[in-house]
């Protein structure tokens, strides 16, 4: 979890970023982030089921919702407090997503140990947009 190569393999092989916690609040730190690695020509994915459309993209109620309409999700992207961190990472280890992202704040080492057990890479604790700026300067 959280070496340069899984970092460097994320930021290069993802695509389709589906972001758990998306507030469509401007002024909030997920949509900030997400606005900023759309701008990069990911595709977001919003999850979050009191909006309909955040950043031009539809909001999903769950990342069951947002697998069945989309299709391929590469990435999982979490900006939701540690708590529901296993139930997300239950989900990402059904629905078969490669990626997980857990952002600045958010830890479970117990259900990152259950994703990477099923070969899921992942980074936690860490902010996606600040890894991305790091790594393309």
């Amino acid at each position: 979890m959280n070496e340069p190569k899984t970092i460097d393999e994320i930021l290069k092989n993802t695509k389709t970023i589906a972001v758990v916690g998306l507030s469509d609040n401007a002024g909030r730190p997920s949509f900030g982030v997400s606005r900023y690695m759309q701008a990069q020509g990911y595709r977001i994915i919003p999850v979050n089921p009191q909006a309909k459309t955040i950043l031009g993209e539809i909001s999903y109620p769950s990342l069951d919702d947002a697998v069945e309409a989309v299709g391929k999700i590469e990435l999982v992207n979490v900006f939701r407090a540690s708590a529901f961190v296993p139930d997300i990472v239950k989900d990402v280890m059904r629905l078969k997503i490669p990626y997980l992202w857990l952002q600045e704040g958010v830890c479970h080492e117990e259900a990152v140990g259950w994703a990477e057990a099923v070969g899921i890479k992942v980074v936690m604790d860490r902010c996606i947009h600040k890894e991305y700026t790091n790594t393309h300067q």
